[in-house]
Formats: structure tokens, sequence, C-alpha cells
């Protein structure tokens, strides 16, 4: 059987589902993970796309044109190029979020006080107020909000975890996590240029600051600049040091301090570190991150990881599977050759969201909006004791630093262009 044919058959039984198992999204920020995030939703039976926004015309035209692939009819999918009105449209009953991280706070907590449930894209704020504040909006208007944390429905993921809570590898005194990308290389320096046509930029800014609008700091490399994300720590920190804090059952660490730099190249255009290693102080162990940009070769030959490091044998776990290095030292052998993921977590993690929709039961949320601000936290710790350049250490029952000088300067990212975090 055909693709097509495939398509046209999943189509057909997407029609039979009924009128009151029907749910309708809007996606918000089309292009990139937005749109990955929006194939997966459409294979769930029963989710319709019904509105598009982006405040770029030209993706947003690509992505309706886009949507033929998808068996959905585009004269139909209304398209905005400001969310409020998409908040606005009584046609949308939940919304995914994939905007600059930036964006993202805002957007979750007026679809929230809008009345519609929320996939929201990691990390999920860009500073430690606003993850707080996400997680109030959230249960003030007891909506759901699923965040992109998509490992997190990923089978292997689970058991790995659950080996290691298994207590096998022994006392566990170091994790290791480190993300290595070839494929990302340090951003050339470019000049100032006119705002592309289509381009809505003052909206784009939103409450960042203003400044002249550089392709670099566009689409995809937004990610390397202050003003809207925290560079490899945030974008692939919260996937990976989410799976150490849930394997360790910790929360907040003690103290973290961080090294590192623009080591690939000093003369790059972005503003976050192309290198940095963090070093998280918990209670009996201590978790560290390593990134590099421009390099593939990281801990035992992976790009990317985890590794539970135990008295007994090495638990290292990635995207792809997991397996367990005997401990030659050790007289409780342990040794688990390597099994291989079978799932997507994508697709299983929209399935997860819709099913939730559907029971209203908050509890069954493979990553709740909770989940997400605790990692996201952790990992805008690292970035503020690179950025301050100190050893910090955290006040967990004031959920502050004990530095005061540091709390007013990094807690919250300054809002710009009349915008405000609402109080919630």
């Amino acid at each position: 059987m055909t693709a097509s044919l495939n398509n046209n058959a999943f189509a057909i039984f997407k029609n039979r589902i009924a009128p009151s198992d029907q749910l309708n999204i809007g996606l918000i920020g089309v292009h990139g993970m937005g749109w990955a995030d929006l194939t997966a939703a459409l294979k769930v039976p029963g989710v319709n796309v019904v509105a598009l926004c982006d405040v770029d015309k030209n993706v947003l035209d690509k992505r309706v044109s886009d949507l033929s692939k998808l068996n959905v009819d585009a004269t139909k999918i209304k398209t905005y190029s400001d969310y409020r009105s998409l908040l606005d449209s009584k046609d949308v009953d939940a919304v995914i979020i994939a905007t600059p991280d930036h964006w993202h706070a805002l957007i979750m907590m007026d679809a929230c006080e809008a009345g519609k449930d929320v996939y929201v894209e990691k990390p999920v704020g860009n500073s430690i107020e606003e993850c707080r504040a996400m997680v109030k909006a959230q249960q003030r208007y007891n909506k759901v909000v699923q965040a992109g944390q998509w490992q997190r429905s990923q089978q292997h993921f689970k058991e790995a975890v659950d080996f290691v809570h298994g207590g096998q590898l022994g006392n566990i005194r170091t994790v290791k996590v480190w993300c290595y990308l070839d494929w990302v290389h340090p951003t050339q320096a470019k000049p100032d240029s006119p705002v592309p046509a289509g381009v809505n930029y003052a909206k784009w800014l939103g409450p960042a600051p203003t400044r002249p609008f550089n392709e670099n700091r566009f689409h995809f490399s937004f990610r390397w600049f202050w003003d809207y994300a925290g560079g490899l720590m945030t974008d692939w920190g919260v996937h990976l040091l989410d799976y150490a804090l849930m394997g360790m059952k910790a929360d907040v660490p003690k103290s973290v301090a961080t090294l590192g730099g623009k080591f690939a190249d000093p003369h790059s255009a972005e503003e976050t570190p192309d290198t940095l290693m963090a070093l998280y102080e918990f209670p009996g162990f201590n978790i560290t991150w390593d990134h590099a940009v421009g390099i593939g070769d990281g801990n035992y030959n992976r790009e990317h990881g985890i590794a539970y490091v135990g008295n007994n044998g090495t638990l290292v776990l990635d995207r792809n599977g997991w397996e367990v290095i005997e401990e030659k030292q050790s007289k409780s052998k342990v040794s688990i050759p390597f099994n291989k993921s079978s799932d997507s977590g994508l697709d299983k993690h929209m399935i997860n969201f819709v099913d939730v929709i559907k029971s209203r039961k908050m509890e069954d949320l493979h990553c709740s909006i909770q989940a997400a601000a605790d990692v996201a936290i952790v990992t805008q710790m690292g970035n503020i004791a690179y950025r301050s350049g100190k050893k910090l250490n955290w006040d967990a029952a004031k959920g502050r630093f004990i530095d005061e000088a540091i709390n007013k300067e990094y807690l919250m990212k300054e809002y710009h262009n009349g915008y405000k975090l609402p109080k919630v």
C-alpha cells in the first residue's frame, strides 16, 4: 500500500471519530519544532488543526501549503500573525506553543487564561521567575499543560531510570551529563540588515530589548543569544539533566559552579558559551554538565547522554538506548548489553497530552509544567553561575540564591516594549 493510501485511510478513520471526541488545535510558531509537534499531534485520532500563527508570513504561507501533505484542507485553516487573536477563537480547544524561548511564558499564561489547554516547547521559561509564574498560571486556571520534553514518554528512558532506582549499580557518586553537537558550528558575524518582507519584527521581539534586525538572531540561531534563550545549557540541558535528576530522585542542588566560554571561535557572533562545564553539588553526589559546539565525540563515544557512575557499574543512556558497563573492581558484577530504543517519544508524548485533555487527570501527564519548570530552573542556575563568574549557593527553603545581588540581577529578565509578566 502506498504512503498516500495509508494517509487517506487514516484520514477516513479520523473522520469517524465522534464530534464530542474531536480536539481542535492551533499552532503558534510554525517553524522547526512547531511543525514536528503538529505532525505528531495530527497522528492522534480525533485531533484536527484549525489555526496557524506566526509573525513570519513567509514561513506561515509555506506551512499552509505543507498541510496538504498531512491530508488537511488548507482552505479551512485560519491564519494569524498575532497569537492573541488565535486565542480569542472559540474554534480552538488547545494550542501548541513553539516560539522562541522568550515568548513561552507570556503565551502559555495567556492561553491558560483564555481557557485553552497547552503543549509548550522546552525550555518552558527564559528565567527562573518565568518558570514559577507559568506553574502558578496552570494552577490558577486548571488547564492541561504538557511541556515538550518528549523523552519522558520514550520507553527506554523509563526502563533505564527504573534500573537505576533498582540499586544494582551500587552507590552512585557522580552523574555525568553531556551534549557534544558536531552539526552545530560557531555562528559567524553578519551585519545588521533590513527586516525581511513579511516579518513583523516588533512582534517577534515582544518583551526582548529592541535591536536592529540581524539574521543571526532570527529563527534557529536565536538560541545563542541571552535576550531570547540560554544556549545549549537550556536547549538540551532540560532534556538531559531532567533524567539525571530523575535517576537520583533529586530536585535542586546545594551549589553550582561553571567554567566555559567561546573557545571554539572567540570571534563568533553568539553570546552563549560554545564550551561549558558545570558542577552541581547535591548531598552525597555530584552532577556534571559538559557541552561543546562543533564537536561530536562525547563521553563513551556518544554525542550526548547521561552516565550514572556507580560502584558496581555505569549505566549510559541516550536517545538511542542504554547499556550498563561493568565496574571491573567491583565484586558485584553488573553488565547489560545495549538496549536499543524502539519507539517515538514525540508521538507518544502527544498521545499522552490528548489523553489527559480528555480525562482531566493531571497526574497522568508525562511532563507537567511543574516538572518542566523544576529542571528549567536547574539549567538557569548553571547559566547564571557562568554569567556571574561565581560559585553560587542555593537556599532551597526560600527558592533563591543566598547572594541577593545575584537574585536581583538574574532571577527575572527585564521586560521591554510595554510587556509585563502577568501576576497570578
